[in-house]
């Protein structure tokens, strides 16, 4: 499965940002799909993610700011971001993984998704 996103950029506090992921190879649509992001000089952190049921989770420091939707028809998996905040900065990964709900018992999940895109860039400045 490749996966490329596309949408990162730089704005004012406050902005948003739509990001994109499409994916494309032996893709059916039923798997799980995430974004994790990893911040200057952090560790990448999970994002929110897609069950292929259409269940979805966001990390707390996102919820209500961020949404995430599903295009099964275009392959494609979009992250709307509204409230920018300087600390959502860094590269954002779309990553997925085979099975069709997330492995939620690993922890951190996002260790063992074996896809990943080549991310893309968010910078939010004060």
């Amino acid at each position: 499965v490749l996966l490329v996103e596309s949408g990162g950029d730089s704005v004012q506090a406050g902005g948003s940002l739509r990001l994109s992921c499409v994916a494309s190879g032996n893709t059916d649509g039923t798997y799980c799909m995430a974004w994790v992001r990893q911040p200057p000089g952090g560790k990448r952190e999970g994002v929110a993610e897609i069950n292929s049921d259409g269940t979805i989770r966001y990390a707390s420091n996102v919820q209500a700011r961020f949404t995430l939707v599903k295009d099964n028809a275009k392959n494609t998996l979009y992250l709307q971001m509204d409230s920018l905040k300087p600390e959502d900065s860094g590269v954002y990964y779309c990553a997925a993984h085979s099975r069709a709900r997330c492995p939620y018992e690993y922890s951190p999940m996002i260790d063992v998704l074996p896809w990943w895109g080549q991310g893309t860039q968010v910078t939010v400045s004060s």
